[in-house]
């Protein structure tokens, strides 16, 4: 079964990996995007881990 990333889920993602690589992340950035990953799991029914790592691997690419 596919992952379904919502677009917010990778906005805020793409915010967080912004901040990481700026070496700026903040734990308020960081929380909202774990907050969003468990709402969307258990909104969907999916699996919390695969839905963290299908959002890495879209934001961050094979890294």
């Amino acid at each position: 079964m596919a992952v379904e990333l919502s677009p917010e889920l990778v906005e805020l993602e793409t915010r967080a990996w912004a901040e990481i690589q700026a070496g700026t992340l903040t734990a308020a950035t960081a929380e909202r995007v774990q907050d969003a990953v468990t709402a969307h799991a258990v909104a969907t029914g999916g699996n919390r881990y695969e839905l963290e790592m299908a959002l890495k691997r879209a934001v961050r690419g094979a890294e």
